[in-house]
């Protein structure tokens, strides 16, 4: 598993850990029932407080990204299709967020961005 903090973005540290591990959940670059670094160990190679690893670790779990055993770790949780398609759906709607703000920059008709979306989708099939 690979974490990078980035000390100068104004994100949380404890939310930087949080969302790469769900990133690479949903990515499958974990799999499932794969157990994840000790939450002293990734602190400590982090070199930040286990307080801040916890957190974002009891924030993945009560999401339902991971499930902690007593006395043997956390591990990453059965993939849940239903949560999977929540969190693309938000991502999708990110996009079209930005895609309206690029497209009201340059008088793109909404007409115009549907026809983009259909060529797309095309080339797809």
């Amino acid at each position: 598993m690979n974490i990078l903090i980035d000390n100068k973005s104004g994100e949380p540290i404890y939310n930087q850990i949080y969302n790469q591990i769900k990133n690479q959940i949903i990515g499958g670059d974990l799999k499932e029932n794969e157990m994840l670094p000790s939450i002293r160990g990734l602190a400590k190679d982090l070199r930040i407080s286990f307080i801040t690893t916890k957190r974002a670790y009891d924030e993945l779990e009560k999401e339902g990204f991971i499930y902690t055993l007593p006395a043997k770790g956390c591990y990453v949780a059965p993939k849940n299709v239903e949560l999977l398609r929540e969190e693309n759906l938000k991502k999708i709607e990110g996009h079209i967020e930005e895609i309206s703000r690029l497209a009201a920059s340059c008088n793109l008709k909404r007409e115009d961005i549907i026809e983009m979306i259909n060529f797309c989708m095309e080339e797809e099939e």
